[in-house]
């Protein structure tokens, strides 16, 4: 696994979570289950991330880790023109600063925090939901379209922790293009 580019990047936040905080109907309110935001979480290849929902779940082997930029809900507040918003409740696993992950669909990258590579498969947008309106603010839901961030696969055990970070990316990025919305679309098939 190689890759032509380096950016610095800042990871802000390391969401886990046993279990769902959304189903059902947002009128009835989310769910009240632990959510840890981790100095550290340990990756493993092909499952996720170790005491998070979606590790181990064969539905979603190849979409297992989510990321995105805060850049694109600094955006949307300004947007909505309402005060900041709490990244933990997108419910994202890696909220990070000056990433722009969209040309990342379809590309194996890294993400070095400690001088550690943990390799990932960008597969696919990770759409917002309904719930976004209720937990965020009315009309994030449309907001945050285009820009809700990646969905991914691990490709190597290792550890991601809080603070300085490098994106090892294959394809070329523009970190002022962190928080635009975007067609988002794999710009190869994996």
């Amino acid at each position: 696994m190689t890759a032509s580019y380096r950016y610095d990047v800042e990871v802000l936040h390391l969401l886990l979570s046993p279990a769902h905080a959304y189903f059902g109907r947002a009128r009835d309110g989310a769910a009240e289950v632990p959510t840890t935001d981790a100095d550290r979480a340990e990756v493993v290849a092909g499952k996720g991330i170790v005491g998070d929902r979606f590790f181990g779940k064969a539905a979603h082997m190849d979409a297992a880790v989510t990321l995105l930029a805060v850049e694109a809900l600094e955006a949307m507040a300004a947007e909505l023109e309402v005060g900041t918003f709490d990244p933990l409740l997108t419910r994202r696993n890696v909220v990070l600063r000056g990433a722009h992950l969209a040309p990342l669909l379809g590309q194996d990258f890294a993400l070095e925090t400690r001088g550690e590579p943990v390799w990932f498969r960008a597969g696919r947008p990770a759409h917002p939901c309904a719930w976004m309106d209720r937990m965020l603010a009315p009309g994030a839901h449309a907001a945050m379209r285009g820009r809700g961030g990646v969905r991914c696969q691990p490709l190597s055990n290792g550890f991601l922790s809080r603070g300085p970070a490098v994106l090892v990316s294959p394809v070329e990025l523009d970190p002022r293009k962190a928080g635009l919305a975007s067609a988002l679309r794999p710009s190869r098939l994996p």
